[in-house]
């Protein structure tokens, strides 16, 4: 009998964007860095602020791993260009694109600003079709890669976050197309759609210890997620244990889009 096996990462080369985090906090994307470096790729972190880039690099570094720090503001198609750029010149090769970058709008269509709409759109949507549009051939060359776009349960389970949730649900339909378009050339391209996890993008707004535990009871396992949860998933998505996964959506949600009323309740 043989025994399926993997040898993690190792020989990879990943580029993660929004890599960076507020002090030593743990984010989706600075989890995911690690996460990646840990299981042996050698792991370029973007950001468009290079001290939060270059703190990731030096944690990934000081563990023991290899690690590239690197800015870029990446709803720029010249910024993305040259950043697969600088990781070929500096690795020769690109196997794994988590595409991170993100934020957030409150507000239905009437209460929205239109500016504010546009600058949500650039962020969430533009930044991963820019990115994804300079890695694939650098991929394409080397006979394959797995790109990972960052979703919301937003985009499954629309609260009054109009614009985020219309930005979100086209991340999971740009997944789902370049699975389609790219699964010939041994490109994989799958979505990770987190729920409310406990990042410093979240506390940094100074949420109250209510609304905390309000987001841990929505949970049906009654814990609250981190940034660690959706790093474990990207991984998982980059890693050959998904060699046979395209054009899905991993929701990491602690069971959060199933909660609905009690029965009691009814």
């Amino acid at each position: 009998m043989d025994i399926p096996t993997t040898d993690g990462l190792n020989g990879r080369v990943a580029i993660v964007t929004g890599a960076g985090a507020a002090d030593d906090g743990i984010g989706n994307g600075r989890a995911a860095a690690i996460l990646l470096a840990a299981s042996g790729a050698r792991v370029f972190c973007v950001d468009r602020k290079i001290e939060l880039a270059e703190r990731t690099a030096t944690m990934i570094e000081s563990a023991g791993y290899t690690a590239l720090a690197y800015e870029a503001d990446v709803t720029e198609p010249a910024n993305c260009e040259a950043m697969v750029e600088a990781v070929l010149s500096a690795w020769g090769r690109l196997d794994v694109l988590d595409n991170n970058v993100g934020i957030g709008s409150r507000g239905n269509v009437v209460e929205e600003d239109y500016q504010r709409w546009r600058r949500v759109m650039a962020v969430n949507v533009d930044s991963m079709f820019l990115a994804s549009k300079a890695a694939i051939p650098a991929m394409r060359a080397t006979g394959g890669g797995a790109i990972i776009n960052v979703s919301s349960i937003s985009a499954l389970r629309p609260r009054g976050l109009t614009t985020y949730s219309t930005s979100k649900s086209a991340v999971i339909g740009l997944t789902r197309a370049m699975a389609v378009d790219h699964g010939g050339e041994g490109i994989r391209v799958n979505c990770v759609a987190p729920g409310p996890v406990y990042t410093p993008m979240v506390y940094g707004r100074g949420m109250s210890d209510e609304a905390r535990a309000r987001r841990v009871s929505a949970s049906l396992l009654n814990i609250e997620g981190t940034g660690w949860d959706i790093g474990h998933a990207v991984r998982f998505l980059a890693s050959d244990h998904a060699r046979y996964i395209t054009g899905q959506v991993l929701v990491v949600d602690g069971g959060t889009t199933l909660r609905g009323p009690d029965r009691d309740s009814r």
